[in-house]
């Protein structure tokens, strides 16, 4: 008993060398995790220290922003003014400037951020009454309008966008996430033509579908080629701008062409249409509540416009442009959607160092120094123009309508930068502070030396 007793507790001991073995490992093992969980921490302590630089700011600036549509549903348009900032691959949009912005940022809160990656960009006149607006449309089905009444603005804002779409990569997620959304809205013709066009690598012929080899046909191919040679022998037999207008088929444009190009087609120094818009409201406006702040009637102002630019005899005293607003509009769309503005650009900083100069006479001096350089076309213009908005303003009481709201109305529209800096709050500010200024001090700036 004894002896099997022993036995037993020699059996229940455990071996030596076995523990001996299971120990080292263990303390390996702990050794190598202590190692682990040191680097471990390590490197989270690195990556805290290590900002990540914050992608590149190409444009940033204030526009109207409005989703019409998101992951392919439609959504009810809803203009707001964003603060849009433009990297290398996304844009995002803010209620106001980006730093403001991120001071008041809640924990948590994301700006709408616009994925590039494979986005469209194109210009829109049916999805808004609005001018000057372009479309966003990225592969996951989100849709934005993007506009601004300021034309080289948001045509500056345009071209920004389309480079930086062009410059990412076409990559493969891109293309499926985009034909995953068009399998969503798509028929199934549409599907398989954007099919052929969008997968260029060439497949072994027994993987070709059938649509495939349908539309590929050599048949379709020899017609293709038949249709493209036809259209470059008729454009290269087209004629020239320069013969249509010389024949009289095309006609000078008065909206939208340079001042000093409508004066010398007139033989004039002030466009014949600024003349006429003139005389109309100072017989028929000046007494009216709102007039230059109130808008007429966009397609009524198209129309006059259209009138205008075919040179057709124009009489304002008809009835279809009964409504003073719509003249009023036209004349502003003139100034607006001249190239150069009536304040030429390479005069434009000086006007804005002028202003700044505290002492009045001084600053009235030095705006009439400048305004006596302009081209002649820019200043007759400027002058009679101008002496029309004075004879507003001494009708404050009946229209409603000071020096500043003048200013306000057309301070962007008669000068502006030629490139914007993002100063753009502080540009219309002195904007409207030169026009103000050339209004209520007119007979200084524009009547003669004696006076």
């Amino acid at each position: 008993m004894e002896r099997s007793t022993a036995s037993d507790t020699a059996s229940e001991k455990p071996n030596p060398s076995h523990h001996s073995t299971g120990a080292v490992q263990m303390r390996i093992k702990n050794a190598n995790s202590h190692h682990d969980r040191l680097s471990q921490s390590k490197s989270m302590i690195l990556s805290e220290n290590v900002k990540v630089p914050e992608p590149v700011v190409e444009k940033e600036g204030y526009l109207l922003k409005a989703k019409i549509a998101d992951g392919g549903k439609k959504l009810r348009k809803n203009w707001s003014t964003s603060w849009v900032v433009l990297t290398a691959q996304k844009m995002e949009f803010y209620k106001e400037s980006k730093q403001p912005a991120l001071a008041n940022l809640k924990p948590g809160y994301k700006p709408e951020c616009v994925d590039l990656c494979g986005a469209c960009i194109e210009w829109t006149s049916e999805k808004s009454s609005r001018k000057n607006v372009f479309q966003i449309t990225t592969v996951s089905g989100n849709e934005f309008l993007l506009q601004s009444d300021i034309d080289f603005l948001i045509l500056d804002w345009f071209h920004a966008i389309k480079n930086a779409i062009d410059r990412l990569p076409k990559e493969r997620s891109c293309t499926s996430r985009n034909l995953e959304f068009k399998l969503r809205r798509s028929s199934s013709i549409e599907l398989l033509n954007s099919l052929d066009t969008e997968s260029k690598e060439p497949k072994p012929e027994h993987r070709k579908s059938l649509i495939f080899r349908l539309n590929y046909s050599a048949s379709d191919t020899n017609d293709r080629n038949r249709v493209k040679s036809r259209l470059k022998k008729f454009i290269s037999r087209r004629p020239s701008l320069k013969t249509l207008q010389e024949k009289g088929l095309i006609k000078d444009q008065i909206f939208g062409s340079h001042l000093h190009l409508v004066c010398k087609h007139e033989k004039s120094t002030v466009p014949q249409f600024v003349r006429l818009c003139i005389k109309t409201v100072e017989k028929r406006g000046l007494d009216v509540d709102g007039i230059y702040r109130v808008s007429g009637n966009l397609a009524t102002i198209q129309k006059l416009r259209f009138v205008v630019n075919q040179e057709e005899k124009l009489n304002l005293d008809d009835s279809q442009w009964e409504d003073i607003h719509v003249v009023t509009g036209a004349l502003k769309m003139f100034f607006r959607e001249l190239p150069e503005p009536l304040f030429p650009y390479c005069f434009f900083e000086q006007f804005v160092e002028a202003i700044k100069i505290q002492d009045n006479a001084t600053r009235v001096k030095s705006i009439r120094t400048l305004v006596k350089k302009l081209p002649r076309p820019n200043y007759e213009t400027m002058k009679i123009l101008f002496e029309h908005l004075k004879k507003i303003a001494a009708k404050e009481s009946v229209n409603l309508m000071s020096t500043q709201s003048l200013g306000i109305v057309f301070g962007p529209t008669l000068l502006r930068p030629e490139k914007e800096t993002g100063n753009m709050a502080v540009h219309m500010l002195y904007q409207n502070q030169i026009v103000e200024l050339m209004v209520s001090e007119y007979s200084k700036i524009f009547g003669s030396e004696e006076d």
